[in-house]
């Protein structure tokens, strides 16, 4: 059996919570706020490091078009196949690794490599460079374009990902939505009880008395 004690705790406790009825708002965007911190301490860290590399054809216009064409095949299993051991990982997580942009306007390859060490994303972005360029230069006297890595990759310092402030923007958000979703589910409030008599007639009753002795007098 509880004790008094603790039946008046719980009293208490419920007397606070009802007329503070919006406290899971805070309490749901603290939890938020937790949450995002624990995961901008406790999740992977992620770096980035890019090259470049610089196609030389006949002319602007060829070394662009190759430029696009050798982007694509930046990626793909043969290069891949090449760069893997230099990369120091298999080819399917140095696929998940790297990745690379051309531009429309000039005759060069970006390979970006991403890591959970700066060293390892810089080694991956290079390695990749290196053997797309190799694989280009192998067919030059057919097509008339050379690769060459002009800006290697270096390693960064800094992670990319993940940062503090967008955890905490996005824990901080999502706290808040379950807080008012919370709020919405309770529905309207319950109206308190009604305040007990001060022994004066409300303005009803005394109609209805009036009534009542207007009629006694006219029986």
């Amino acid at each position: 059996m509880p004790s008094l004690r603790s039946l008046r705790s719980l009293r208490s406790l419920r007397s606070l919570l009802a007329r503070y009825a919006w406290w899971p708002l805070p309490v749901c965007l603290l939890a938020g706020l937790l949450g995002g911190g624990a995961h901008a301490v406790l999740a992977e860290r992620r770096y980035e490091a890019s090259g470049q590399v610089l196609v030389s054809g006949p002319d602007r216009e060829a070394a662009i078009g190759y430029a696009q064409a050798y982007g694509r095949l930046a990626t793909d299993g043969a290069v891949l196949t090449t760069a893997h051991t230099d990369a120091g990982v298999p080819v399917a997580r140095l696929r998940e690794r790297v990745r690379a942009v051309t531009s429309p306007d000039a005759p060069l390859i970006e390979i970006t490599g991403t890591a959970p060490s700066g060293t390892d994303a810089a080694r991956a972005a290079n390695a990749v460079a290196r053997a797309v360029a190799a694989y280009a230069n192998d067919a030059a006297d057919r097509t008339g374009a050379e690769l060459s890595l002009v800006t290697p990759a270096s390693p960064h310092a800094t992670p990319v990902s993940p940062s503090p402030l967008v955890s905490l923007a996005t824990g901080a958000c999502t706290g808040a939505i379950l807080g008012c979703l919370a709020l919405l589910t309770r529905g309207p409030r319950p109206r308190p009880a009604g305040r007990p008599s001060s022994g004066v007639p409300s303005q009803s009753e005394a109609a209805e008395a009036a009534g009542a002795r207007e009629a006694a007098r006219a029986g």
